[in-house]
C-alpha cells in the first residue's frame, strides 16, 4: 500500500433520473413536458419513472400505460436500453475529457481522479463547475461531489445538488444525518437496520463494531467504516474506450427527408460533443435505419393474381471523410446529400449512427506554397457535385501501371494530400504535353512509309519531322482490347497570316482503323 492521499483529489459525477435523462437527451423538448417512462412486456406495460410535472399531476409508479395515458398532457415513452447505453458512454467521455483514471462505477454514477487539476484549474470550485458545464453540454444536469476519500465522494453526489466539496476530517460530521441508505447497503441488511431503528449515517457510525460484526458480518463492518468517514478504497480504473453511437426510436415513422435530417441533425451533434470532449473528430459515419414493415401491393390483371413485395428492413449508409471533421452541420450537409443519392424505400422508425474517431488535424500550409481551399467546403462542394453526376466521376486521376496509353481511375481528392512541386523538377521539366479529350479524328497522307501531310480539326499541315511508329496492345483476351501505332510528328501549319509549328502525338488505331490526336506537345 502507498502512503495515505492527502487532499481532495477524488470526484464523482451522478446523474438524478438517470432512465428519464438518457430519453430527454435524444429528445430535448421532453425536458419541459410532463414525461412518463414505460417498461416490461408488451402489451402489460408499467410505469417505472415520473419527472416532476407527471408526478404533480399524480402519476404514480407501478401505473399500466392505459392508466398513465388518461392524465392529460402526459408524454409517454417506452424505456430504450440503447439510449441508455449511449448516455452512459456519454457521461464516461465527461468523465475521460479531465481524467484518465475513470472509474465505471454504476449506470447513473462515474469516479476519477482529480489529481493535478488544480494546477489547470486554480481550485476544486473551478474543476467542478467546469465539469457540470461538459456534462451539460452533454445533455446532464449532474450532481458532482469531490472528497479525499473515493466513497466519500460518492455519497456527497448522491446527497446533495452540488457541487459539495467535503474537506478532509469532516466526513464523519458531513455524513451523520444522510440517510442509511445513501451506503447502499444490501436489501437483507437495510431491513435489519430498520428493525433496529437505524435510519441515519449518525446512528450506524454509533454503534460497537464488534457487535455489529458478530450480528451482520464484514458487510456491517464495511458501512460502518463508511459512516465514520474512514472507509477509503481505490479505485477500479476503466479502460478508455473509442466506440461513439447513438440511437433515436420514434413513436411515428419519418417518411420525409427533411424531418428525417433534423432527427439526423440531433444525433449529430450529441456525437460530435462527445468526440470534442476526447479531443477527437470523425473520420466515418455509419447510419442504420430501421424501416418500417409494409407491402407494397400490385395487381396483376393478366394472370389474376396478387403480388406481394415486402419492403427491405434496415436500410446503411456510410460516410467516409477524407479528414477528421468536428463539425456537425458539414456532416448534415453531406449525409442529406448521400441520402438524397440513395433514399430509404420506406418510413423509418428507428436510428442508430456510429462515429470512428479519428485525432483532429489542424492544416498548416506553408510559406511560399499557393492556397488551397477550406477543406471542410472543398468536400462539400464535391459531394454536391458527386450527388449530381455520379459519386465514380468525381475525384482525383490516377495512372495505371499498365502499358496501355491514358489508363486511370478516379479516386478521393483532398486538398491536404496534394504535395507542393520542387521548383527544381519544374525548372528540369522540359517538355509537356497537353492531352485532347475526347480524342480529335485525323486524316493522315503517308509516302514511302512515312506520314507526309495531316489534316484534323479543319486545319491541314505538312509534317516536318517524324517519329515513330510505337507500337503496342494488350488485353487481347478480353472483349475491348487495344491495339495502337503512335507518331510524334512535328508539323508546319500555314494560318492567316503566318506559319507556324507545333508537335503532336497522332495514332493509329488498328482495331478501329483509324486515325486521331491524341494531344500536343509544349
Amino acid at each position: 500500500m502507498g502512503s495515505p492521499r492527502t487532499g481532495m483529489t477524488f470526484c464523482a459525477i451522478f446523474v438524478p433520473d438517470f432512465l428519464l435523462r438518457a430519453v430527454e437527451r435524444s429528445e430535448p423538448a421532453l425536458r419541459n413536458k410532463p414525461l412518463v417512462l414505460l417498461d416490461g412486456p408488451a402489451p402489460t406495460f408499467r410505469v417505472i419513472a415520473v419527472n416532476a410535472m407527471a408526478c404533480a399531476l399524480g402519476v404514480t409508479l407501478g401505473l399500466t400505460k392505459a392508466a398513465a395515458a388518461e392524465f392529460s398532457g402526459v408524454e409517454i415513452r417506452l424505456r430504450s436500453k440503447e439510449q441508455e447505453a449511449a448516455a452512459h458512454a456519454a457521461l464516461l467521455d465527461a468523465a475521460w475529457s479531465f481524467s484518465p483514471r475513470v472509474e465505471n462505477t454504476a449506470q447513473d454514477i462515474v469516479l476519477l481522479d482529480l489529481a493535478g487539476l488544480t494546477t489547470l484549474f486554480g481550485s476544486y470550485e473551478n474543476v467542478t463547475l467546469q465539469i457540470k458545464s461538459r456534462c451539460t453540454a452533454l445533455g446532464f444536469d449532474v450532481h458532482v461531489g469531490v472528497s479525499e476519500n473515493v466513497e466519500m465522494a460518492r455519497i456527497s453526489a448522491y446527497a446533495r445538488p452540488g457541487p459539495t466539496i467535503v474537506p478532509a476530517g469532516e466526513e464523519a460530521r458531513f455524513l451523520e444525518s444522510l440517510a442509511i441508505g445513501l451506503l447502499s447497503p444490501s436489501r437483507e441488511l437495510a431491513e435489519v437496520f430498520n428493525q433496529w431503528g437505524i435510519v441515519n449515517c449518525g446512528g450506524l457510525a454509533a454503534l460497537p463494531v464488534l457487535s455489529l460484526s458478530e450480528c451482520v458480518g464484514q458487510e456491517g463492518v464495511r458501512l460502518h467504516a463508511i459512516a465514520n468517514g474512514k472507509g477509503n478504497r481505490s479505485l477500479i480504473i476503466a479502460e478508455p474506450t473509442h466506440l461513439f453511437e447513438e440511437f433515436l426510436e420514434l413513436d411515428d415513422a419519418v417518411e420525409e427527408l427533411e424531418p428525417l435530417s433534423f432527427l439526423l441533425g440531433r444525433l449529430l451533434d450529441q456525437l460530435c460533443v462527445r468526440l470534442s470532449a476526447r479531443a477527437l473528430a470523425v473520420r466515418t459515419i455509419q447510419l442504420q435505419l430501421e424501416l418500417q414493415p409494409g407491402f407494397e401491393k400490385a395487381f396483376d390483371a393478366s394472370k389474376e393474381q396478387l403480388r406481394t413485395k415486402q419492403f427491405p428492413e434496415t436500410f446503411y449508409c456510410t460516410l467516409v471523410l477524407p479528414r477528421p471533421v468536428q463539425d456537425a452541420k458539414l456532416l448534415l450537409k453531406l449525409l442529406r446529400l448521400r441520402l438524397q443519392a440513395s433514399s430509404p424505400k420506406a418510413p423509418v422508425q428507428k436510428i442508430q449512427m456510429r462515429a470512428e474517431p479519428d485525432r483532429a488535424l489542424a492544416i498548416q500550409c506553408g510559406l511560399f506554397l499557393a492556397a488551397v481551399p477550406d477543406p471542410d467546403k472543398l468536400e462539400l462542394t464535391l459531394a454536391r457535385i458527386a450527388n449530381v453526376v455520379g459519386e465514380n466521376n468525381v475525384g482525383s486521376p490516377e495512372l495505371l501501371d499498365c502499358h496501355k496509353p491514358d489508363a486511370f481511375r478516379m479516386q478521393r481528392f483532398s486538398a491536404s494530400e496534394q504535395a507542393a512541386l520542387d521548383p527544381k523538377e519544374i525548372e528540369d521539366s522540359k517538355i509537356g504535353f497537353r492531352a485532347i479529350r475526347p480524342r480529335v479524328p485525323a486524316r493522315v497522307e503517308f509516302q514511302g512509309g512515312q506520314p507526309v501531310h495531316i489534316w484534323f480539326q479543319g486545319k491541314s499541315g505538312k509534317v516536318v519531322h517524324a517519329s515513330g511508329p510505337w507500337r503496342c496492345s494488350g488485353e487481347w483476351w478480353q472483349e475491348r482490347g487495344w491495339q495502337e501505332d503512335a507518331w510524334d510528328l512535328e508539323v508546319r501549319v500555314a494560318g492567316e497570316d503566318r506559319l507556324w509549328s507545333a508537335a503532336y502525338c497522332i495514332v493509329f488505331d488498328s482495331l478501329e482503323k483509324e486515325w486521331f490526336v491524341r494531344g500536343s506537345y509544349d
